[in-house]
C-alpha cells in the first residue's frame, strides 16, 4: 500500500540524489573554476519545484496540519522546527540564484550557498525520516494516511501539474548519468 510516509521518503531519495548533483557541480566549480550554468539553473529549477513546491508544499499544506491534529506540537515542537527549515533552504536557494548572472557563476557565492544548502536539506531530511514520518505510523489510522496520500496527489497535479512528476525525474536521471557515473 502507498502511504503518506512512503510517498515523501522516496521523494527525500529523489532529492539527495540532486544534492549529490549539486555537490559534483560545487566540486567542479571549485577545481577547475568552471561548471555548465545552464545545469545550475535546471537543477536550481528542479530543487525549487520538486522539493519545495512539490514536496515541501506536501508537508506544509497536509501532512504539518494533520499530525497538529493528531497532537504533536507545532509551536516549540517539530512542525515548528521543520517549517523553519523549509524556510531556510528557500533562502538558500535564493542565494545560489543570487550568485548566477548573466549566465556567469559568482563562483566564491555560490559555492558558499550551495555546500551550506547541502548539510542543510541532508540533516532535514534525517530528521524528517527518523523522527516526524515515524509519527505519521503511530499517530494516524490507515484511513487517515490513506486520505493523506490522496491529497498528496491531488496536490502534485495541481500544483506542478499532470505527468511534470516524471519529467522532473527524467531531468534527475540525465543529471545523474552526467555529474555522477
Amino acid at each position: 500500500m502507498n502511504t503518506a510516509s512512503k510517498d515523501l521518503i522516496n521523494e527525500h531519495k529523489a532529492i539527495q540524489i540532486a544534492l549529490n548533483i549539486l555537490e559534483k557541480i560545487e566540486e567542479r566549480l571549485e577545481k577547475k573554476g568552471e561548471a555548465d550554468v545552464k545545469d545550475i539553473i535546471s537543477l536550481l529549477e528542479f530543487l525549487k519545484e520538486f522539493a519545495d513546491k512539490c514536496h515541501h508544499g506536501k508537508e506544509e499544506g497536509f501532512l504539518f496540519p494533520a499530525l497538529e491534529k493528531a497532537g504533536v506540537k507545532k509551536e516549540g515542537g517539530p512542525i515548528g522546527v521543520m517549517l523553519m527549515e523549509h524556510t531556510k533552504g528557500r533562502e538558500l536557494i535564493k542565494k545560489m540564484q543570487e550568485n548566477i548572472l548573466n549566465n556567469k557563476v559568482n563562483k566564491t557565492g555560490f559555492i558558499t550557498a550551495a555546500l551550506e544548502y547541502v548539510r542543510h536539506m541532508r540533516a532535514h531530511i534525517e530528521k524528517e525520516n527518523t523522527v516526524l514520518f515515524p509519527m505519521i505510523d503511530t499517530r494516524m489510522s490507515e484511513s487517515e494516511q490513506k486520505g493523506l496520500f490522496k491529497n498528496f496527489e491531488n496536490h502534485e497535479e495541481k500544483v506542478i501539474g499532470e505527468g511534470r512528476h516524471e519529467e522532473l525525474h527524467v531531468l534527475l536521471d540525465k543529471f545523474r548519468t552526467k555529474y555522477l557515473n
